[in-house]
């Protein structure tokens, strides 16, 4: 069976909360230390101004107290490459939980409709938890969380394929995609989001079981182009005109 890594999102969505929810003893050590910071530390940490740093202090807070309201992960992100997934589609899926799972800077690496609470943290962030950034503190659970049986498939940007070690990085099968335009092949951060949302929804409607099922997946005018993909990497092109 396919796995796929998904990031998070800085944006999210208004939902109402679950009763349940999601708190491990590392996931715990990163709101109590973040929530010890006052505002004014954030706002550096963050480099955002003051009005944002001080919702994202009572955030911490919550979070530290575990006060905090809790929802589904897949629902609860709502950056471009989540809103054009179809996430009705997805969230009704019976077993989304053991195909898709989010990277997140604060929980692991989780199943898609984890319940979670809202915060604002991503791997880029200089924090230091134990004298490790967040990238070494997180880097074991992250390379446990790939097994050699896995076939995965990354959505993820470098900034979250960085955080597993070197060994367990060349197990990603990585999907990129670039628009064509007289000839001249570009991408961006705005085509390559909008299209993982796109193209992970229809890898699952489809029920790609493989690589080569991949490989058949159309959707929005892009398409594999084999002249540009490696082994461990499979890259979808869209003609301009």
């Amino acid at each position: 069976m396919l796995k796929f890594l998904i990031p998070t999102a800085k944006e999210m969505a208004e939902l109402s909360p679950v009763s349940q929810h999601f708190q491990t003893e590392k996931s715990n050590l990163i709101a109590q230390t973040t929530a010890k910071l006052s505002s004014s530390e954030l706002e550096e940490v963050y480099k955002i101004k003051a009005e944002s740093a001080a919702k994202e202090a009572l955030r911490w807070r919550s979070l530290a107290k575990q006060e905090a309201n809790y929802f589904p992960a897949l629902k609860l992100f709502n950056g471009l490459m989540y809103r054009n997934m179809d996430r009705d589609f997805l969230t009704d899926l019976a077993n989304i939980d053991q195909k898709v799972f989010i990277t997140s800077a604060l929980y692991g690496v989780i199943p898609a409709m984890t319940p979670i609470a809202p915060h604002r943290l991503d791997f880029n962030t200089k924090l230091k938890i134990d004298g490790a950034s967040l990238k070494q503190f997180w880097r074991p659970d992250y390379d446990q969380a790939l097994t050699s049986e896995d076939t995965v498939i990354s959505l993820l940007s470098s900034e979250f394929e960085d955080v597993f070690s070197p060994q367990k990085r060349q197990q990603l099968t990585s999907i990129q995609f670039k628009e064509i335009q007289d000839r001249k092949t570009k991408t961006h951060s705005t085509i390559s989001k909008k299209a993982r949302g796109q193209f992970l929804t229809q890898a699952l409607k489809n029920d790609c079981q493989n690589l080569d099922d991949l490989k058949m997946i159309e959707f929005n005018g892009f398409r594999y182009n084999d002249k540009l993909s490696q082994t461990k990497l499979l890259v979808f092109t869209k003609e301009i005109n």
